[in-house]
């Protein structure tokens, strides 16, 4: 039996490209949610759920943006480490890349740092550590993408995307979540760029057990487009428990200036040192830290980046 997982690692690397122009300057972990960085509800959630105050960050576009997000290197009292791609290693790489700050002897959890979820987690941590899995996947039976075959009667992963057994009839969503056993790593090739789902069809194969548990409880969101990240707002607003209702009591940050006239709706967010001019009117929208609108603007679900001014009549637009 394993011991308790305490260290997470939180996937930072990616490019965020069906963000843009919103990751153009930042990695898609940072964009402002609920006017903190995306990334820090991973933290939130981990902490609470697990008590895992010490995570690891993969970076690789914008490496810098992530120094200034955590100067100290800490996140209220959790500790932080970072480690750069120059190139990208995809998943399975990047599991490889901090093989000597991995726990030898305990499991780990593997974190998407662009999702946004309150699901709990104990249970699955628990299964992980009794079962004997070398990895254990946190699956939803609704989503986009049922793509991960798994037999509920066993616990067991049968395939992923096809690629063994196409013909599954039970699929479910794959969360981004899993937690990893230190005999998983023997499938993972050192120095190799990959999937991490191809080392899982090996283990599949080689008659390891890949487990899985379905979590069908609290919120689940991919935040990888802007319609996702908008609504994300709206996730917040309602209800969302602890970390989250916590961050949007200061939806409208104390260091904004906003004039008495403008209207905000119960749903937008407004940043530190953001400019709302006279009888602004904002639905649905995130004004970042440093960006303004301008008097008599009218925006709906609209983004306004730092250092942008939003003018006139805007309609589902990013700045």
């Amino acid at each position: 039996m394993l011991g308790e997982t305490k260290k997470a690692f939180i996937l930072g690397a990616g490019l965020g490209t069906r963000l843009r122009p919103m990751t153009e300057r930042l990695p898609k972990p940072l964009v402002p949610v609920g006017n903190k960085p995306l990334i820090t509800y991973a933290f939130d959630h981990l902490n609470a759920d697990l008590g895992i105050s010490e995570f690891l960050i993969n970076t690789h576009h914008c490496p810098e943006a992530y120094g200034k997000a955590f100067p100290q290197d800490r996140y209220r009292d959790s500790r932080l480490s970072f480690r750069h791609e120059p190139t990208l290693l995809d998943t399975a790489g990047g599991i490889d890349n901090i093989r000597d700050w991995l726990p030898a002897n305990d499991s780990f959890v593997v974190y998407n740092g662009d999702i946004l979820t309150d699901m709990p987690l104990r249970d699955a941590r628990e299964q992980h550590e009794a079962s004997g899995n070398v990895v254990t996947l946190l699956l939803r039976s609704t989503g986009d993408e049922l793509r991960v075959g798994f037999d509920p009667e066993t616990g067991q992963v049968v395939d992923l995307r096809g690629a063994l057994r196409p013909d599954w009839p039970h699929r479910f969503q794959f969360t981004g979540i899993y937690f990893v056993s230190p005999a998983f790593l023997k499938f993972i090739q050192p120095g190799k760029i990959e999937s991490v789902v191809l080392p899982f069809l090996e283990a599949i194969q080689a008659g390891e057990s890949v487990g899985g548990i379905v979590v069908d409880e609290g919120h689940w969101s991919d935040l990888g487009d802007r319609e996702s990240y908008l609504d994300a707002q709206k996730v917040l607003a309602g209800d969302f428990p602890g970390y989250g209702s916590a961050a949007m009591a200061e939806r409208i940050s104390p260091n904004a200036e906003v004039s008495d006239s403008a209207v905000i709706d119960e749903v937008s967010s407004v940043g530190a040192g953001a400019k709302i001019g006279e009888g602004a009117t904002i639905r649905e929208s995130v004004i970042w830290s440093g960006a303004a609108v301008d008097a008599g603007a009218v925006l709906n679900r609209v983004v306004v980046r730092d250092g942008e001014l939003a003018s006139g009549v805007l309609e589902k637009c990013d700045l």
